[in-house]
């Protein structure tokens, strides 16, 4: 396998998933159980993870009557403020898209997968007989959840404390991300999800270039240990350049989904990566500008 690979295409590629999950410097343990922890679906791991080579190109959907920057400009910069579930019980927050998209693009990746084709058949997958789920997860999932340096305790009583909310926490997280897409997000949600995966795919070969622009070294010398990194740039640049959603809400967004899903310096890096990215567009665009008025 070549590490640079994992830099290219996603549909020219094919990885082992436990060599890829196993070799991850910076997957957290919730990461890993987003695609593997899917026994309550019938063939759910298996229709996740099939792989298929020939990718077809797909139009991007027509807005819907809101649209996804609207979404995001009717709430505030905080995302505590936004509505997180909607009168369906589902996840209605811009957040849960880009967490969904983020998932979907990590796992296409992972298997040299279509990402588009990878998404519509998880929301196919066909539930085991019996399969209840509960929406109280909903309601206790935390998208804000970050990582943070270790933890000093004073006592094991307080160490036992710290492990057994970790865990509830995964639990919550497991359940969650796990569960068939239908039954945890909004449509309005899966139709934006669907949009940028879309459009990522369509941007992915011209993204790769500016990435390899932007991304520090060891990124790009051990590529297949920042799957995650990586996915998060492609989605984030695509949906500042194709969805035009305002850069500094993207960038916010990124950084935050890389402190929930990646470790050490990722957080920093990607916002100096896509603030190089938009400072780029814009010298681009003024460049522009000043053509056709030369002309």
């Amino acid at each position: 396998m070549e590490a640079a690979s994992v830099l290219s295409s996603p549909s020219t590629s094919s990885f082992s998933l436990s060599h890829m999950l196993l070799s991850s410097k910076t997957s957290k343990p919730h990461v890993r159980f987003i695609f593997n922890s899917l026994s309550k679906c019938t063939s759910a791991a298996r229709l996740l993870f099939s792989s298929h080579h020939s990718v077809g190109r797909f139009s991007l959907l027509r807005p819907s009557a809101l649209t996804f920057e609207e979404t995001v400009e009717q709430s505030t910069d905080t995302f505590s403020v936004q509505p997180k579930i909607d009168k369906s019980g589902r996840f209605c927050s811009p957040r849960a898209a880009r967490e969904l998209a983020l998932m979907t693009i990590y796992a296409a990746c992972l298997e040299g997968s279509d990402p588009v084709r990878l998404f519509e058949k998880r929301l196919n997958i066909r539930r085991e007989p019996g399969y209840e789920f509960d929406k109280e997860w909903l309601l206790k999932y935390n998208h804000m959840s970050f990582g943070g340096p270790p933890v000093k305790t004073e006592t094991v009583e307080e160490a036992d404390e710290l492990l057994k909310t970790d865990e509830n926490d995964s639990e919550i997280d497991a359940e969650v991300l796990s569960a068939p897409p239908k039954l945890v997000y909004s449509k309005l949600i899966l139709r934006f999800t669907r949009k940028l995966l879309v459009a990522v795919e369509e941007k992915w070969d011209s993204h790769v270039l500016v990435i390899n622009n932007v991304a520090p070294d060891n990124w790009k010398n051990e590529p297949a240990g920042r799957i995650l990194e990586l996915s998060i740039l492609h989605l984030a640049m695509t949906e500042i350049s194709v969805i035009g959603t305002r850069h500094q809400i993207v960038i916010n967004e990124a950084v935050d989904l890389a402190k929930r899903f990646c470790d050490g310096a990722a957080p920093r890096i990607i916002n100096g990566c896509l603030r190089t990215f938009v400072k780029d567009l814009e010298i681009a665009k003024d460049a522009q500008v000043n053509q056709s008025v030369l002309t």
